[in-house]
């Protein structure tokens, strides 16, 4: 539209929060207001003057509102480049009105997927003002208004910053909202064939990446939220890259060691401490005496809220960079301030599982089904002559669960609810239960030990003997199973096959 000449505003919303005062507002701003349905009715119904839509397209609402907006009047006066002699000419030819302005938000799919969710006339009337938006500002949330209504009192009309990156925020809804359709189109398969990801940066700074010399940014599903955005930061710096992919993997770890006050600490991704105790503190030092040394600079993970028992054995233990909590009782988070100061402090309630586990690699990516424990204990199977006794197999289960999150080759080594012993990464799994029963120092005596996969050849299960072991718990599956077995019989081993390998890389 010219200087001099009365804008023009089409509102057709779903989430009609704040709308009806947006539209008195653009009125006494001296804007011409368009609408349908809903929309139109409760403008006009708080006495605010407003044009139907069926005024302009000569078509009444029809198939039970699925055609309402799709029309030449619509979209050519949406679409049209003001600065085109030709689009004008077609404008004045067809008897089309101008729009300088498109306030739309989308039937609500997110929530209540269904065909009759899925929006037509919505998108398609956001994504014609997006790609006009040299002439059209496009409004598709209520968090919006109050920035256009600023402009447009200071400079008539949005300008033309805003309306690129009003473009922009319409484009994003659009794609994520036919993604939400993609991926309910295709309910049930664990492994879709089309996986669209549409992800919005957060908008809190991450200090860098893996390294100081790259820059890293936390993203989020469009229109969801996790555990992640629940997190309150009571003290240090801002995190970084490692700091939230360290974190994530202690917290799960944390909140799958069972029922009891369990700590994990973690080290570049890998546990170097897990334990269950009868009280928070006693588990916090426990996990800490598995590797006091490692737990320098690690993340410390706690499955109940923090209270002075536990501060004080964490105020005399080695410096970390995270502690993460689901609470902290009072004084708890002012008495760690004021002896770690650098440490981030962090209140989060439980994580929330995958859908599905993407890993990037060169020219694609590689998708999984989430990790979990499918095989239950009483799916496992005893294979050798002795059965394990029941202390025995407290020790299995945890050096089990633990075993899960710590990356391969993995060997465990536990003792009465501790991981004293915890090999990780290496090429062979006889190396990782060196490195085991190193950590260990003669700690896991009469305890168990815990292999992400099977051991191919008795040498891995004898150094598990070796550090005092006297169950083993292993996926089985090898073709020298039989000799493992024999093996574990003659050093008088239990040893239990899960059926299920968890390799971690």
């Amino acid at each position: 539209m010219g200087e001099g000449t009365t804008r023009r505003a089409l509102l057709s919303v779903w989430d009609k929060t704040g709308v009806v005062d947006f539209a008195r507002q653009l009125h006494e701003l001296g804007w011409e207001l368009v609408s349908s349905g809903g929309t139109a009715r409760a403008i006009d119904e708080a006495g605010i003057p407003v044009i139907p839509l069926a005024t302009i397209t000569g078509f009444p609402e029809m198939l039970d509102h699925r055609v309402v907006s799709l029309h030449p009047k619509v979209h050519g006066g949406i679409l049209a480049d003001r600065g085109k002699e030709s689009h004008r000419a077609d404008m004045e030819e067809h008897g089309i009105v101008g729009f300088d302005m498109v306030v739309s938000n989308l039937y609500p799919f997110f929530e209540s997927p269904d065909i009759e969710t899925i929006d037509i006339g919505g998108p398609a009337m956001t994504r014609a003002a997006a790609k006009n938006h040299a002439w059209v500002a496009i409004v598709t949330s209520a968090s919006q208004y109050e920035t256009v209504l600023a402009e447009i009192r200071e400079h008539g009309n949005t300008t033309p910053e805003t309306r690129r990156a009003l473009a922009l925020e319409a484009f994003a809804l659009t794609a994520s909202y036919d993604a939400a359709v993609v991926k309910w189109l295709q309910e049930g398969e664990e492994l879709p064939r089309h996986v669209v990801l549409a992800l919005d940066r957060t908008d809190e700074t991450l200090r860098y990446g893996e390294n100081p010399h790259q820059q890293a940014a936390r993203y989020r599903l469009h229109g969801t939220s996790s555990w992640l955005d629940s997190i309150t930061q009571h003290s240090g710096l801002a995190l970084s890259y490692l700091n939230y992919y360290d974190t994530d993997a202690a917290w799960r770890l944390a909140f799958d060691l069972g029922d009891q006050p369990a700590v994990a600490i973690i080290k570049h991704a890998n546990p170097c401490g897990a334990a269950v105790g009868a009280d928070l503190a006693t588990a916090y030092q426990r996990a800490l005496e598995c590797d006091e040394r490692s737990a320098f600079g690690g993340i410390v993970a706690l499955n109940r809220s923090v209270d002075a028992a536990t501060v004080e054995r964490m105020v005399n233990g080695p410096q970390a960079d995270v502690v993460i909590a689901p609470g902290y009782e009072p004084g708890a988070v002012d008495a760690l301030i004021a002896k770690r100061k650098n440490t981030r402090l962090l209140e989060a309630p439980a994580p929330t599982p995958w859908e599905l586990d993407v890993r990037q690699i060169s020219g694609g990516f590689l998708l999984q089904t989430p990790h979990h424990f499918a095989a239950a204990r009483a799916d496992w199977r005893v294979v050798t002559k002795r059965e394990p006794t029941d202390a025995e197999w407290a020790d299995a289960e945890f050096a089990w669960r633990v075993c899960g999150y710590v990356k391969s080759n993995a060997i465990i080594l536990v003792k009465d609810g501790v991981a004293w012993g915890i090999g990780a990464g290496q090429q062979n799994r006889v190396e990782s239960g060196e490195i085991a029963a190193k950590k260990a120092a003669g700690r896991a005596q009469g305890g168990a030990c815990a292999s992400d996969a099977f051991f191919p050849f008795p040498d891995g299960l004898e150094v598990a003997a070796e550090a005092g072991a006297t169950v083993v718990v292993q996926p089985g599956g090898a073709m020298r199973d039989d000799a493992v077995i024999e093996r574990a019989d003659e050093l008088g081993l239990a040893m239990v096959f899960t059926g299920e390998r968890h390799f971690l890389h």
